[in-house]
């Protein structure tokens, strides 16, 4: 009596282009993202979220766009996907068994790798972000890549029969143990919110010189009530910090909305409705973005000099 051969799984013939085209959906999403960070385009997005998180210093690594490094890891996660099925297996079919033997390790190394980053940016952006702005602390582009990696990571599970199950748990294990390591030595390393003596109160170093306008205009913004509100990672706060020079900068009214910022003062933040950064609160009125030192002027009727030396 003949045995009947058990039926290959549709999973196990479908997972690889599953994979593939996942992957080619976050080479989609990181693409564009790093387009318009390397180009200077605005990012479209429902909510502010999407700039707030990704002009953040956690978008960032050593100086280049964290999408570039996200698109390089899908595109190579999609050549150990699809690259196998490139070998005809009626031609070379010991090569074929063999890349797909490698490249299955290789996708579920990737893919936790991926899945444990993307986890420890989630944490990070529902602590600093939503936690304190809601929905509009929520970058879609950043959960959809989350997504993405999980769905790559349960396709590489279920996608094949694995022969040693717990070899496979204990490497995957050690490769999220590297991944957590590496990814709190790089953003600690490059954290920005650190003390100096030329410091401001959120942490970001001033090199820019203050004329007397700029100190007597800061002066003055403190003495009426003006507030200027930022984060300590923000880019365009930084803009505006250079403007005034570094001995100004120490006198004017600044406000930390971030909660991992020094003297952060989020609650503030929140209660007056802070959307972005910068934003200035001067005379009852709303300013966002960064200002010209003549335009605060204006906005707050200063009558001093106004030879400011720092220029846009």
């Amino acid at each position: 009596m003949s045995s009947r051969r058990k039926p290959t799984p549709w999973i196990h013939l479908w997972s690889r282009p599953l994979i593939g085209a996942v992957a080619a959906l976050g080479m989609l999403n990181t693409g564009y993202l790093t387009v318009t960070k390397l180009f200077g385009g605005e990012t479209a997005c429902p909510t502010s979220g999407c700039h707030q998180v990704l002009s953040s210093s956690y978008a960032q690594v050593f100086g280049l766009p964290l999408s570039l490094f996200g698109f390089l890891a899908y595109t190579a996660m999609l050549v150990f996907a699809l690259g196998p099925l490139a070998i005809n297996p009626e031609k070379n079919k010991p090569l074929r068994n063999e890349l797909e033997n490698w490249t299955w390790l290789l996708l579920f190394l990737g893919s936790t790798a991926m899945l444990v980053f993307s986890g420890y940016l989630m944490v990070i952006m529902a602590t600093k972000f939503v936690s304190v702005y809601g929905a509009d602390g929520i970058c879609y582009y950043c959960v959809a890549s989350a997504l993405f990696a999980l769905t790559m990571f349960v396709l590489t599970l279920v996608g094949r029969a694995w022969e040693d199950v717990g070899q496979l748990l204990f490497s995957g294990l050690i490769v999220a143990m590297v991944t957590i390591v590496g990814t709190l030595a790089i953003y600690n390393l490059g954290n920005p919110n650190t003390q100096s003596a030329e410091a401001d109160s959120s942490g970001f170093v001033v090199t820019t010189q203050s004329g007397p306008a700029e100190i007597a205009l800061a002066q003055h913004l403190t003495q009426i009530g003006a507030k200027m509100y930022g984060a300590y990672w923000c880019p365009h706060c930084q803009d505006q910090k250079k403007l005034f020079g570094k001995e100004a900068v120490k006198q004017i009214p600044y406000v930390e909305c971030d909660p991992g910022g020094a003297n952060s003062q989020a609650s503030l933040c929140q209660s007056e409705g802070v959307k972005g950064y910068p934003t200035w609160k001067i005379n009852g009125q709303t300013y966002s973005g960064t200002q010209t030192l003549q335009q605060l002027a204006q906005y707050s009727g200063y009558q001093g000099p106004q030879n400011f030396i720092n220029k846009e």
